[in-house]
């Protein structure tokens, strides 16, 4: 058991695997993680895995919960810096803030996430295989992060074969306060914020302006440079704009309101020729996204049966530009995705301990490019028992139905039971579940590529996965150590890919991914704290016989949290994602294998009074040189210092 956690020899992470084989092994956070100077706790609450606030003690899904004390306390600044430890999950971002960034869960594929923002999905349906872009969301008003994994289609519907990942942003609460933050750094990283925020029982208000700015970040690797070229840094600029609103109109009655906007640009490097060379003049990208949800709550039986009517609504703007010989930018490619959602969701206490969920939902998706404009609609409806039999003994069990306005009816389902055992307080987990993953507008109607001879194909049908897993968490010294492991195994099949003419796409792919989630969390005292996670995949394509690309098979975090006096707060993390197999820049090399590394960084925190903190942080402290994805540098050393003021 202990031999099977611990890979290949691989330098002074043998240690560090050691220990986690020792204290055995991992799933969801959210049972054990860490919150700001709380203590680590067995009744925190989740919300994602049934779509109600349940103690995470009863629920069977691996989920992970990142809060906003972690992220403050580590000072990660954009959500792939947040994402980064969370097990199961590989990031990857084509080189520094702003970056392209990919999320892989499980093995599965990049688009194989839902990903929603305060309830509003944000899966972007003008890219060709609708993933979102995660490298252009700042955390400065996130207050949580839940991400699930395993196949979510039943409460979740499409795009959620490798799980959902659901970020919640700050309410306000309390008397009016303003708070407001300055940091610079390398690179030539300067960034502010301001926020205010206030409630009561009535009325709540929360608004958050958000500037991101990296003038410099080297990310092209010195050798693809050709002679006589030149090397420029990619350029990130990010203002972000974010507002919740919460009115209580009568005992009965509340309405809420989210919106948010992000307006980036991105200065960077491309390609041209084949085997092709970074070029000289930079291009330019620009990124608008409008995201917004209005909510009403009733409450007719004093929570008995609880009834949300809501409107999302998505909007996501890319512009491209290329520069010419002379490097005058030319004009823009625009790509528009556009969503419309109107829901219903009840919340029906059956018994003290039964509750039912229902929902029904509709929803239409629109791309515009310069060469098409495509919609389609979608309706869907859901059930979800959610059982305590026992004090511990407790089952959630889904099934949906979606109606594709063009490719017909799917049913989806997934069921997870767990089971706390006496005495030991040991909780034994397992779940199974289906998904599948509509083809996008763009794979079924683009013809974007017209000049290559390259079309989309209208037949094409979802993608379906059917995944369990299988797992344990343990309880030591008192809860101050915690140990737990999960085993995960999914089944993909009709994966899209471009067919063997390379005119268009075509079901023809088949994946297996399995692994292993294992933990370990440390509580020395309420002022030191350590957690280290470890993930093994094993991600294959079934039809090739090879390895998926970019989806490393080990991975390690280590993060700890010491506060030596009260008003000082220091954090360390490291990160190793093991070797993968990847293509080169251009993919003119469609496989190599791509070596791993680790990956450092420290942050301090003072609290000079009730008003103002100083802070500072150094990142990549051994200042690795590393590729993710290959041709892509991560930034090197890097060190940032600033103020945050509360009034």
């Amino acid at each position: 058991m202990f031999r099977l956690l611990k890979p290949a020899k691989s330098g002074h992470f043998s240690l560090v695997l050691s220990l986690l084989a020792v204290s055995t092994m991992l799933t969801p956070l959210a049972v054990l993680a860490q919150s700001g100077d709380k203590p680590i706790a067995l009744d925190e609450v989740v919300v994602s895995p049934t779509g109600v606030p349940t103690p995470a003690r009863e629920i069977a899904s691996s989920v992970t919960v990142v809060t906003s004390q972690e992220i403050e306390r580590q000072q990660r600044r954009t959500l792939p810096q947040a994402l980064a430890a969370v097990p199961g999950l590989n990031i990857v971002q084509t080189g520094g803030p702003g970056g392209l960034t990919s999320v892989f869960m499980r093995g599965t594929n990049s688009n194989h996430v839902k990903v929603l923002i305060d309830g509003i999905e944000v899966n972007d349906p003008s890219t060709p295989n609708r993933s979102f872009d995660f490298g252009q969301m700042l955390t400065t008003d996130i207050e949580r992060i839940e991400v699930l994994r395993g196949p979510q289609s039943g409460l979740y519907g499409a795009n959620a074969l490798g799980g959902v990942i659901s970020i919640t942003s700050k309410r306000g609460e309390g008397p009016p306060k303003v708070t407001g933050s300055v940091e610079a750094g390398s690179h030539g990283t300067f960034n502010q914020s301001i926020g205010l925020s206030g409630g009561n029982d009535r009325f709540d208000y929360a608004f958050s302006v958000s500037h991101f700015r990296a003038e410099a970040t080297p990310i092209t690797p010195p050798e693809l440079v050709p002679p006589g070229g030149r090397r420029n840094p990619n350029s990130y600029d990010n203002w972000s704009y974010s507002a919740r609103l919460g009115a209580r109109l009568t005992d009965t009655l509340s309405v809420n309101w989210v919106g948010r906007y992000i307006d980036g640009q991105l200065l960077f490097t491309g390609d041209s020729g084949f085997p092709s060379l970074p070029n000289s003049f930079r291009n330019s990208q620009n990124y608008r996204q409008a995201f917004t949800r209005g909510e009403v709550v009733w409450d007719p039986l004093g929570g008995q049966f609880v009834n949300r009517f809501g409107v999302s609504y998505s909007n996501q703007d890319r512009s491209d530009r290329r520069p010419n010989a002379a490097g005058i930018l030319g004009l823009p490619t625009e790509n528009l995705g556009e969503r419309i959602k109107y829901d219903w969701r009840g919340d029906l206490k059956l018994t003290q301990s039964q509750t039912l969920v229902m929902g029904l939902q509709y929803e239409n998706e629109r791309f515009d490019t310069p060469n098409k404009t495509v919609s389609n609609g979608n309706k869907g409806a859901f059930l979800e028992l959610q059982s305590n039999w026992t004090d511990r003994f407790f089952t959630v069990a889904n099934i949906r139905y979606d109606s594709d306005d063009k490719f017909g009816g799917h049913t989806t389902y997934r069921i997870a039971p767990v089971f706390i055992v006496p005495g030991t307080d040991t909780k034994l987990k397992a779940s199974y579940g289906t998904g599948f993953k509509a083809p996008t507008l763009s794979e079924r109607f683009s013809d974007s590529r017209p000049a290559f001879n390259f079309y989309g194909n209208p037949d094409l049908k979802p993608e379906e996965s059917r995944g369990w897993d299988v797992g344990f968490e343990q309880p030591l010294l008192n809860g101050q150590l915690n140990v737990g492991a999960t085993w995960f195994h999914n089944d993909i099949e009709n994966l899209i890919v471009t067919n063997a003419a390379r005119t268009s796409y075509a079901n023809v792919g088949k994946a297996t991914t399995q692994g292993l989630e294992s933990f370990v969390a440390l509580e020395l005292s309420p002022q030191f704290k350590v957690r280290a996670d470890y993930t093994f995949t094993l991600a294959r394509d079934d039809i090739a016989r090879q390895e998926l690309l970019r989806r490393p098979r080990h991975k390690v975090s280590v993060t700890a949290s010491w506060n030596p006096i009260e008003k000082l707060t220091l954090s360390a993390t490291l990160i190793y994602v093991g070797a993968r197999m990847d293509g080169n820049r251009d993919f003119s090399i469609p496989r190599m294998r791509a070596p791993g590394a680790a990956i450092v960084n420290l942050a301090a925190d003072y609290k000079v009074d009730d008003k103002l903190t100083v802070f500072g942080r150094v990142d990549n402290l051994f200042d690795k040189r590393y590729e993710n994805p290959v041709g892509f540098l991560v930034p090197g050393l890097s060190a940032f210092g600033g103020i945050r003021v509360s009034l």
